[in-house]
């Protein structure tokens, strides 16, 4: 395997997916910093800075040098101020003051969302396909992406559709009372298990050591499915009864297409929610 020399690496926003991902890279011997308002609830190894991205004057000490940015921020809820200062005003405060330290990063990743895809008619989207959201967070994303692709480092803007895994049990709960979704018309979803966003991060950034990265990669895993499907399979693996279709909390319709990020030599843990589901329906039933 490519051995990696040992590099700092910062995470903002290190929450799930972040601490996990650096747990990954401290495996591999690299020093990983995570940054979040509260720090208490990083894992052990992890050095922790207590810093707010919409406040500028607590972005003063950061660690230098830093090889690799990642950049995983949540909203908390959906608002348009709150997506604002948490996606393009954090991002933008957080190159300011790295160019005001005079920290170049060699690498940085942004984490978005494939709610930038306006399209919701069953169709094949991928890293090519026009992005014309006409919501606000998918707005926001995409000025977020802009920002970092034209931040002067190199810069990666890696996709994830809907995350699911531990701890996020929302539609195991919805089918556990027996709510699932209807069947016509068919609403296409897809889905990428943590342990993947995990993954996908950590093989970007192993390869952006040996090759330069492309500026786009969507992270999905292999089978976009229609919801009833999904929901309905679920009902069958926890022994519930479907009593109710509901199709509240559904967007769009579309299908992701993940072939540049498999070419790229990333494998799946869960190609699929067959393969995804079982542990957390386990773990749902304790």
């Amino acid at each position: 395997m490519h051995r990696l020399n040992k590099n700092q690496i910062l995470i903002a926003g290190c929450g799930d997916v972040g601490s996990q991902l650096g747990l990954n890279l401290i495996a591999q011997g690299h020093q990983v910093f995570g940054l979040r308002r509260n720090i208490n609830q990083l894992p052990v190894g992890i050095q922790g800075i207590a810093a707010d991205l919409s406040q500028p004057d607590t972005l003063q000490a950061l660690p230098q040098p830093i090889d690799t940015v990642f950049y995983i921020v949540s909203a908390g809820r959906r608002d348009q101020a709150v997506y604002q200062q948490a996606y393009s005003q954090g991002l933008q405060n957080l190159l300011d003051a790295l160019q005001q330290q005079s920290i170049k990063p060699r690498q940085l990743f942004f984490i978005s969302s494939t709610a930038v895809y306006h399209q919701q008619h069953d169709e094949w989207v991928d890293e090519t396909s026009a992005t014309i959201p006409d919501n606000f967070s998918g707005q926001i994303m995409l000025e977020a992406e802009n920002i970092a692709l034209h931040s002067g480092i190199a810069a990666t803007v890696v996709r994830f559709s809907g995350i699911y895994g531990p701890g996020r049990n929302y539609m195991l709960g919805q089918v556990n009372r027996g709510v699932g979704y209807p069947a016509e018309p068919p609403r296409y979803s897809n889905r990428i298990h943590r342990d993947d966003c995990v993954g996908v991060l950590t093989h970007l950034h192993n390869l952006s050591h040996q090759q330069a990265l492309l500026p786009l990669y969507l992270a999905s895993d292999d089978n976009p499915a229609p919801l009833h499907e999904v929901s309905d399979w679920l009902a069958q693996q926890l022994g519930v009864e479907i009593t109710e279709r509901s199709a509240r909390r559904t967007i769009g319709s579309k299908r992701c297409n993940n072939t540049r990020l498999k070419q790229s030599g990333y494998r799946f843990r869960y190609p699929d929610y067959h393969a995804g589901y079982p542990q957390l329906i386990q773990a749902f039933k304790r």
